[in-house]
């Protein structure tokens, strides 16, 4: 396994994904839209496929500033549906904007991050073996009810739970990766 999750041995841009930021605590408002917003993006697509426009969607999405999206109309919905550099589609794109508009919308009641947080699961015995990552948990699945009553969308349990791993609420580094999350 070469120390690490296998399947960031497949691309360069996995490796640096897994080795740099993955699972790595993400506690900053920003940081959690940017995730969850590329999570959404994911959803029926490949994960590298993401990676490698991540750049073109920070760009696109003002760095993921959730005051800034928020702001967006439908003349930027239609110049993000133009960009051929993110993904075009058009349920995403709106709910990512819908969804800065709920991050906003938390700084009253502590932010995004207080509430994501929340959902962190204790600690485990273990780190798990190849085949024992689930896809949702009750955590995931209760985070995802919880956003939906703040406003978001696109955010079912998998979403939920795959946001939850990349922002370090759990970590899914398998047993053995030399990955050390603090």
């Amino acid at each position: 396994m070469d120390d690490r999750c296998a399947w960031a041995a497949s691309t360069p841009d996995y490796l640096a994904y897994h080795d740099d930021e993955w699972g790595r605590p993400v506690t900053d408002d920003r940081g959690l839209y940017e995730r969850m917003t590329l999570e959404a993006f994911q959803s029926g697509l490949s994960w590298l496929t993401i990676l490698r426009k991540r750049e073109a969607f920070r760009t696109a999405f003002a760095g993921f500033d959730p005051q800034a999206v928020a702001a967006y109309d439908d003349t930027d919905v239609q110049r993000l549906m133009a960009d051929a550099a993110i993904v075009r589609n058009g349920a995403k794109v709106r709910a990512a904007i819908s969804n800065a508009r709920a991050v906003v919308g938390l700084r009253e009641d502590g932010g995004l991050d207080q509430l994501f947080w929340s959902f962190a699961p204790g600690s485990r015995e273990r780190r798990p073996r190849a085949g024992e990552v689930p896809a949702t948990t009750p955590e995931s699945v209760a985070l995802s009810k919880a956003l939906k009553r703040k406003g978001f969308v696109f955010v079912g349990p998998t979403t939920a739970y795959a946001a939850m791993q990349a922002c370090g609420l759990v970590d899914d580094h398998l047993e053995g990766c030399h990955v050390v999350v603090s």
